[in-house]
């Protein structure tokens, strides 16, 4: 009962930061991030942003997966007058010296009022998400408003993966790993309408919160025993699940994924445990269901099924080892283009500019690789490993329908999850050791993330307003083309509010470094040797 008492006074006393302010910060300054990344640059210049925005202006009109047309490949959808599209709206694609002043909107007169989508048999739970502002605006003010809206729905997941990750009060390096969900490619994909960035940002809160509550099923170590409610924990791990399995036509692979790689992060006693469990089924249901629905659809629309031709894709009819082997060797190239190609492909960053992410990412993975004990080492390798070989192993097997069509955008969920996976082993018991570098390091990573996002919007809005060709000075002296706002308010907008998220997740980690100090310092003082050695009375505590 002793033992009891000083556990509970221990969580008391050091109870972590505020998880309801928390997830609202979050949101707030992720929400404001990913609406200037979607109004910086023009409308369709995101990957495949056409073909998506089609579907889901179609699909809030009834027009749910188009209709065959004679002599045209995909499914044709009918889009309403003020939307009626002409390709010559984005003349300036693989065109970096031209700037998005095309002289032709959406809606204007002599525009198409139909369009062959090639994602009309997508799953349609994204795109009733975000169709619907197109209901109430009209032409490009109808864009830019799903924009907003995708990315107000993308900021809710990384607001949870914050909260979920702050309650406990060992989480001193957890901000540090989850301000890559603040990357430029992340908010990118989240300022825009296409379902890969909701797709990361629910596999970011799936991350963490099936981590989370795989620890709260443990319960051998306190000091990570959220003080979320496991029902509140499995609701964050549902949702994020079922939004990730429907995302895209792989989600329900994705998801075997992300979860089969926090089983083994977690080890088997909380697996077991979490299955042993009869309250657990319900989510597990719902789970379950949320992806045969996706399967099912995928199958039934046959999204995954068309065969390719050869000019569509390299290696198109390929055997499994030249697939995969093709895939390592163009490795390197996928991590890039998830560090920073923008547009479609056709706006890269030049490589210096990429240092400072890179430097950042360093600091966290060579932290993880060389300061942690033997079993979070080999976490991390197979977490890594997982990144580096799941899309070589997917690509190998399709190579022979549909060739080698990855991106690196396609891998951000995994590669994101190497960043979380880190902070978290660093936060837990094998990472104590090196707890005296958390505050500093974590400013350090987080003021060399910043500027790069800033660095990198401007360059990409530069590329829209002037072109690649033209100095600086002729943004602000003779611009082609004005986004909203504005481009060099949207730039000090965007500087004003990564200084505040880098202030506030800094704050973020030095504060739970400061509680972890002291529950350590007291949990040494209230803890009585003799009865310590038996985890009994602290297990019941955590179910009680």
């Amino acid at each position: 009962m002793r033992v009891l008492s000083s556990r509970k006074a221990l969580r008391v006393r050091h109870k972590p930061a505020h998880t309801r302010s928390v997830f609202w910060t979050a949101f707030a300054l992720m929400a404001m991030l990913a609406t200037l990344w979607s109004l910086a640059s023009p409308i369709f210049s995101v990957p495949d942003e056409n073909a998506h925005a089609a579907k889901a202006i179609a699909q809030v009109r009834g027009d749910l997966t188009g209709h065959p047309v004679a002599g045209v490949r995909h499914s044709v959808v009918d889009l309403p007058e003020e939307y009626s599209y002409s390709q010559q709206i984005v003349c300036y694609l693989f065109h970096p010296e031209m700037t998005a002043d095309c002289g032709f909107e959406l809606g204007d007169s002599g525009g198409a009022d139909w369009f062959n989508t090639w994602v009309s048999a997508y799953n349609p739970i994204y795109y009733y998400l975000v169709g619907w502002p197109t209901l109430l605006f009209d032409g490009s003010a109808g864009i830019y408003s799903m924009r907003i809206v995708s990315g107000l729905l993308c900021s809710v997941f990384v607001a949870w993966a914050f909260q979920t990750a702050m309650s406990v009060w060992r989480s001193r390096w957890l901000p540090f790993g989850l301000a890559f969900l603040a990357a430029p490619m992340v908010l990118y994909l989240f300022g825009a309408v296409n379902p890969n960035g909701i797709e990361v940002a629910a596999a970011g809160a799936l991350w963490i919160s099936l981590l989370r509550l795989l620890q709260h099923f443990d319960g051998r170590d306190a000091g990570v025993v959220s003080s979320l409610s496991r029902r509140y924990l499995w609701t964050i791990v549902t949702v994020a699940s079922i939004v990730l399995a429907t995302a895209r036509a792989t989600g329900p692979l994705w998801l075997v994924v992300v979860v089969g790689l926090c089983f083994a992060a977690t080890g088997w006693r909380a697996v077991r445990t979490l299955f042993t469990t009869g309250s657990s089924y319900v989510a597990l249901a719902s789970v379950a269901a949320g992806g045969l629905f996706s399967i099912l659809w995928t199958l039934r629309g046959g999204s995954l099924s068309g065969q390719a031709d050869a000019s569509d894709a390299p290696q198109v009819g390929a055997s499994f080892m030249h697939g995969f082997a093709y895939v390592i060797q163009l490795t390197p190239d996928y991590i890039q283009q998830a560090i920073g190609f923008f547009g479609w492909l056709d706006t890269p960053l030049s490589v210096a500019v990429y240092w400072p992410f890179v430097a950042a990412l360093a600091i966290l993975v060579a932290l993880a690789f060389a300061g942690l004990d033997r079993r979070s080492v080999v976490t991390m390798g197979i977490v890594t490993g997982a990144a580096l070989l799941v899309p070589a192993l997917v690509q190998g097997y399709s190579a022979h329908q549909t060739g080698i069509i990855w991106q690196g955008r396609y891998g951000l969920f995994l590669y994101v999850g190497v960043t979380l996976v880190a902070a978290w082993l660093l936060s837990g018991r094998s990472g104590r050791r090196l707890a005296f570098l958390s505050t500093r390091l974590t400013w350090i990573g987080l003021t060399l993330l910043a500027a790069y996002g800033l660095a990198a919007f401007f360059l990409v809005l530069r590329r829209y307003v002037v072109g690649t060709e033209q100095s600086f000075s002729t943004i602000w002296e003779n611009p082609d083309w004005e986004p909203p706002l504005g481009a060099l308010p949207l730039v000090a907008l965007y500087g004003l509010v990564s200084l505040l998220f880098l202030l506030w997740a800094g704050r973020l980690a030095a504060r739970s470094a400061r509680a972890e100090a002291e529950a350590e310092a007291n949990s040494v003082g209230d803890t009585n040797p003799g009865a310590s050695a038996s985890p009994e009375p602290e297990t019941e505590m955590i179910r009680a």
